[in-house]
């Protein structure tokens, strides 16, 4: 077998990108028995000679277990993923198989883009994690087999705790309300956050909207729910907290981003939707003595944000049946440990051992059951858009939690009702 991974650079020229279109449903050549399977996958394994590596190993296994197959690997940058992917499947051409995460799913579902795999996934599912399957499920059926998790958590600076007296590190809104006056005499503030209006509300907002017992769409998908009482009470615990003081100021222009900013310099005691990678910098910087990984904060409800990413199948795949053995593959807990130790993420299979290195990554583990991979609806990042800045706008004292969020929530329905 000669390897065909290749990666495409971006941006594509037309010519490249004719080609990979081309590729899908492609029999393999004139007289050729073998199904080609083309796959269209994205640098999850950041050093890139492991990546070559792992999908290398993954072609060989694959072809070698499935004769009548030739997979073709594509690595294409995240850049312009959406455009591009898109682009393919207006012309009913692309991938057979594309890597997918639950908020790209309902756009490609409603244009009827992607098959059903619930046949793939149907056997093995209690096998998955609680939240993974039902990520990748739109309107009841399932469009993306899970391959890899992420988690995040909440970190603690062990150094600020102690420095302001507090022993147990808060683990509840309550506990944080408590703790934010004596962090705050200790000269320090309490809860990193990062309302820049460019940053995934999955990361600041929508959590502490989760905890409170709220949802940001309406369970028909027709209208948003943000601005019931849990939103409020979610907005307005992040409008105190910022008022106090317990939310640094640089939280209206910061962009996740730890280096040169308040958590990474270590005046603030807490952040409550870390990545193992965030915690690994932290790790650094703070020394390794002075990171503690907890759980998700506990507001009505304990929950923290992470997702499956998953393998989906193109509709307009000549080779359906073949592109789904692909899948099925992978979805194996033999492909998933070592997706898992390439990536460093974890596994959605509870009976694939996460193959994780490092130590500070792996206390994430305790934290994979509380993981919630959000709300799936076609409208959903520009729901987030509009949402931001009214956010923006509460923080900054231009309008009341309850203002803010109906002024976005009348915005997002005019949206979602076009």
């Amino acid at each position: 077998m000669k390897s065909t991974v290749r990666r495409v650079a971006a941006p594509l020229t037309a010519l490249v990108l004719t080609a990979a279109l081309a590729a899908c449903g492609d029999s393999g050549g004139s007289g050729s028995e073998k199904q080609a399977v083309t796959l269209w996958m994205y640098p999850v394994i950041a050093d890139q000679a492991a990546s070559t590596a792992y999908w290398e190993k993954v072609e060989k296994d694959f072809e070698a277990a499935n004769t009548d197959v030739d997979l073709k690997l594509e690595m294409q940058p995240w850049d312009k993923r959406d455009e591009k992917l898109a682009t393919a499947f207006a012309g009913r051409k692309g991938p057979d198989v594309v890597l997918q995460i639950p908020d790209q799913l309902p756009q490609y579902v409603k244009n009827g883009s992607l098959e059903p795999i619930d046949d793939v996934v149907e056997a093995d599912k209690a096998k998955f994690l609680p939240n993974s399957i039902p990520g990748l499920t739109v309107d009841g059926k399932v469009y993306a087999a899970p391959i890899y998790q992420t988690v995040t958590t909440t970190i603690y600076n062990k150094t600020v705790l102690t420095k302001a007296g507090i022993a147990k590190p808060p683990a509840t809104w309550d506990e944080i309300k408590a703790a934010a006056p004596k962090i705050k005499a200790a000269g320090f503030s309490t809860l990193d956050y990062s309302a820049s209006p460019e940053t995934t509300l999955n990361l600041n907002f929508y959590p502490l909207l989760w905890q409170a017992g709220g949802k940001v769409f309406a369970d028909d998908g027709k209208t948003v729910a943000f601005n019931q009482p849990p939103g409020v009470e979610a907005l307005t615990f992040l409008k105190t907290l910022f008022d106090e003081g317990a939310i640094p100021k640089s939280a209206l222009t910061n962009a996740n981003a730890i280096d040169n900013q308040p958590l990474g310099k270590g005046t603030v005691a807490m952040a409550f939707t870390a990545t193992p990678a965030n915690a690994a910098t932290a790790a650094k910087t703070w020394g390794a003595g002075n990171l503690e990984v907890g759980t998700p904060l506990t507001g009505a409800k304990q929950v923290g944000y992470g997702i499956p990413g998953g393998l989906a199948v193109n509709a307009a795949s000549e080779n359906v049946g073949a592109a789904k053995k692909f899948v099925s593959f992978m979805i194996q807990p033999a492909q998933m440990q070592a997706l898992s130790k390439a990536t460093g993420y974890f596994t959605p299979r509870t009976d694939a051992t996460a193959e994780i290195a490092d130590p500070t990554a792996q206390k994430f583990a305790d934290s994979l059951q509380y993981a919630f991979p959000g709300e799936p609806n076609t409208a959903a990042r520009q729901v987030m858009s509009l949402l931001a800045v009214e956010i923006q706008a509460v923080l900054t004292g231009k309008k009341a939690p309850q203002q803010a969020l109906d002024d976005a929530a009348k915005q997002a329905n005019a949206l979602l009702g076009r």
